[in-house]
């Protein structure tokens, strides 16, 4: 449980790091996602879920890493 907190503290460190290094850019960045269609949001949403699925499988199940 310990290690989970962890992580779940050093993802939202993560997500924090566009926001404080620059604020302008992420406003807008956050504007053109805003207008973008869901149907593309949706994919790329896929994609990365499925890309931290394979990288954390490859991390727990090989000696890749």
């Amino acid at each position: 449980m310990k290690f989970l907190i962890s992580l779940v503290g050093v993802v939202l460190i993560l997500e924090a790091l566009p926001y404080v290094a620059c604020p302008e850019a992420m406003q807008k960045w956050l504007k053109q996602l805003s207008e973008m269609n869901p149907g593309i949001l949706r994919v790329l949403g896929l994609i990365a879920m499925g890309m931290g699925l394979l990288l954390c499988y490859i991390t727990q199940q090989t000696d890749l890493i």
